[in-house]
């Protein structure tokens, strides 16, 4: 077992207004009471498949995609569910395609790891490691081709970082100059394997800017530190019309996924890094300044349980795909053709 320390927990002023401050945590709460369901549906045999949750990391998604306009595209890896959420994908169509129900965002034909929604330009989580970044390349060089406006961001792992698709798309994006803001959450663990077990070089931001590149770190515990530092990146794009990389070290509390008999790390890794949980040490910071009270807090809460009760309950009442439509969108025949 690898020994990762964790660094003190997240602390400082939050430079932000209440109501700014409030919709971010609201949005990890909504993150967190989902994921949590979705293990107890998973454990009731109601989600089947892969789950991956994103417990511990929800100031990841949620500070990094509060810093990106609606216009901006997404790509997300298998862990995907809090992405598609603070995107603006309904947490009942992202409940009802865990269950496999007709009613979810891909008809329940894509399952946990596949959640796609075109109309908030969230182009997938993707079941491959790494596979999402060439997909990433290819939107951007559509959008720049098109002269548009938007950046592409993709969310990946630490793990991708070994796959060739990580190099040959930042090399890419590098040498035609594309809008892709490269967002590698770096939870020190790919799958079972410490990040010093697979990589020789464990500095990210250093690989990333061998291919030229701006390349920043951020506390992916702190989400003030996620989204300050995602503003500066994507200012960054947007002016240079060219690649940036981001490196948020954060950490999941939860196993690789529901199979994961997680036996490489010490528990009390776990229960250390939980002090650093990006929920209760945002909202005290925010109790301290006078922005939050215990009261709204639990009211907050308790807002986002009957979010996410409602999901359960569109989920459980959905409709399973006929046998009759099973080969549906599978395969289109020539005209003519049978």
């Amino acid at each position: 077992m690898t020994d990762h320390r964790a660094p003190p927990p997240p602390s400082g002023p939050v430079p932000w207004d209440k109501d700014f401050a409030l919709r971010l945590l609201t949005d990890m709460l909504r993150i967190r009471r989902m994921e949590e369901k979705s293990a107890e549906m998973y454990g009731a045999g109601k989600i089947r498949g892969f789950l991956h949750l994103y417990i511990g990391e929800e100031a990841t998604g949620v500070g990094a995609l509060h810093a990106l306009s609606p216009d901006d595209n997404i790509v997300a890896t298998y862990r995907e569910h809090g992405h598609a959420l603070v995107r603006g994908m309904d947490m009942g169509a992202i409940m009802a395609e865990m269950y496999g129900k007709r009613e979810g965002c891909a008809h329940g034909r894509g399952g946990s790891m596949h959640l796609f929604d075109a109309a908030t330009r969230f182009y997938g989580g993707n079941a491959i490691v790494g596979g999402g970044l060439p997909l990433a390349v290819g939107l951007a060089l559509a959008a720049k081709m098109r002269q548009e406006q938007r950046v592409t961001a993709c969310f990946f792992g630490d793990g991708a970082v070994a796959e060739g698709a990580f190099h040959e798309s930042l090399n890419l994006a590098a040498l035609w100059r594309l809008p892709v803001l490269f967002c590698c959450e770096n939870n020190l663990y790919g799958m079972g394997t410490a990040i010093e077990r697979s990589e020789s070089q464990t500095d990210l931001c250093l690989k990333a800017a061998s291919y030229g590149m701006p390349a920043l770190r951020a506390d992916g515990m702190d989400i003030v530190a996620v989204h300050e530092t995602t503003r500066q990146a994507v200012r960054t794009l947007r002016e240079s019309a060219g690649p940036v990389f981001v490196e948020y070290q954060t950490y999941r509390f939860r196993a690789h996924s529901m199979f994961d008999a997680e036996l490489y790390r010490q528990k009390a890794e776990i229960e250390e890094w939980k002090t650093r949980g990006p929920i209760h040490t945002f909202s005290a910071r925010l109790k301290a300044e006078g922005k939050l009270t215990e009261e709204e807090f639990l009211a907050l809460d308790a807002a986002a349980d009957a979010e996410v009760a409602a999901a359960v309950a569109f989920a459980e009442a959905g409709s399973w795909e006929p046998v009759a439509d099973l080969l549906k969108d599978v395969l289109t025949p020539a005209e003519g053709k049978p």
